[in-house]
């Protein structure tokens, strides 16, 4: 008998009991997908790194490229600090050991037709000896 009244004190408490309103559960803010830069309408959607018109099928990236990042010049420099161009002629200015091979690079070597690439090596070139990624440290302009 003392368990039907503990049920009677217990039970109208849970019947109705909620310890969140239900007017601010769902609120939650969308993520703002642009309009289609060709027809104008809103339906698009994210796909990797662009978005995607479902209307008309055109695609854009989701990052909008600067007028810097475009006209970015590289600016690679010789032994003497002149400024190095595709199509250049330069000459080495001391022995160069290969890696990985028995092959050295002589000092006064000329390399014709040159060709700038990005990163630690921005000498792209051809020699009688093969194709080689060279420092423009070790270079110097004919």
């Amino acid at each position: 008998m003392k368990s039907n009244k503990l049920h009677a004190y217990v039970t109208p408490l849970l019947i109705g009991y909620n310890p969140r309103p239900l007017a601010n559960t769902f609120e939650t803010t969308m993520p703002t997908i642009p309009a289609c830069p060709q027809c104008t309408l809103e339906n698009t959607y994210p796909d990797g790194a662009n978005y995607v018109c479902a209307d008309c099928g055109f695609e854009w990236p989701m990052t909008e490229t600067t007028e810097t990042d475009v006209d970015t010049v590289l600016v690679v420099k010789d032994a003497n600090g002149t400024a190095l161009q595709d199509g250049d002629s330069v000459v080495l200015i001391k022995d160069l050991k290969v890696k990985g091979s028995s092959i050295t690079l002589k000092q006064g070597t000329k390399v014709k037709s040159i060709r700038l690439v990005g990163g630690d090596h921005g000498v792209d070139c051809k020699m009688d000896a093969g194709n080689f990624m060279l420092k423009a440290e070790f270079l110097k302009k004919v």
